[in-house]
């Protein structure tokens, strides 16, 4: 079976399984993945949050998983202080259908304290201070280490938080491995999977949003075609596709 990419991108091969494979969270928010033994599924790190936790909170609750949200911008911050001060509360409100989740949307009522956990800086191939460009849509949350939405200008409105890498990461919240990873970057993906991949890590699932799809150009499309190729040569196959979202299992 093959799924044709927009723009400049080649047929890639989805891969033959028989996996269960699940969706859990919102229309926005929500995520495919392969349905593994429950002892595969316990460490989850969930990079770019957002103010749409539906699926770390989904998948947390479902298999008394740990996740770590890693996202620097303030207002993902303040999203998981908001939800952080609900655990063990259900929820009152259903999901909408935007990116911005109120709280009492989740169902926080299976949620114990050790469970969510965050990291506020950015993933990155390189720790130290990092340039986090804006936006175009003030009113969107997503900023993005790569500017892809404004085609990686340099000179366009930032802030500068603090990076790190996905090894450094490891090794702060004590992690000899990954059951599932979960990229949503702003374009920050193909550097973080190069710099992963090169450093031997091999998390069980690779769960990444190819945001730079959303813009296609022949520089966009070899930035994905070369994470896409890298993940295949260190034993992952693409099991699944919706829309710019894009499941890997190693194999």
């Amino acid at each position: 079976m093959f799924l044709q990419l927009i723009g400049h991108m080649p047929a890639l091969p989805l891969a033959r399984h028989d996996y269960t494979l699940r969706r859990l969270g919102t229309v926005y928010g929500g995520w495919v993945f392969a349905e593994t033994p429950i002892r595969d599924c316990l460490v989850v790190v969930s990079c770019g949050l957002g103010e749409d936790a539906s699926f770390d909170v989904e998948y947390a609750a479902r298999y008394g998983a740990k996740v770590i949200a890693v996202d620097p911008t303030p207002r993902a911050i303040r999203h998981f202080q908001l939800i952080t001060a609900r655990l063990g509360s259900p929820k009152t409100q259903a999901y909408t259908s935007s990116g911005l989740q109120p709280v009492e949307a989740y169902d926080l009522s299976r949620i114990t304290a050790g469970q969510l956990l965050l990291c506020d800086k950015a993933i990155w191939n390189v720790a130290g201070e990092l340039r986090f460009f804006a936006p175009a849509n003030p009113q969107n949350v997503s900023y993005s280490a790569v500017n892809f939405q404004n085609d990686y200008s340099t000179e366009t409105p930032h802030i500068v938080v603090e990076a790190t890498t996905m090894d450094q990461l490891m090794s702060a919240f004590g992690l000899n491995d990954i059951s599932l990873l979960k990229l949503d970057i702003e374009g920050a993906e193909v550097e973080v999977i190069l710099d992963m991949l090169a450093k031997g890590i091999r998390p069980r699932q690779v769960l990444v949003e190819y945001d730079e799809l959303a813009k296609p150009g022949p520089h966009a499309s070899r930035r994905v075609a070369a994470a896409h190729a890298a993940l295949i040569a260190a034993g992952y196959s693409l099991i699944n596709a919706e829309f710019y979202n894009f499941t890997y299992i190693r194999h």
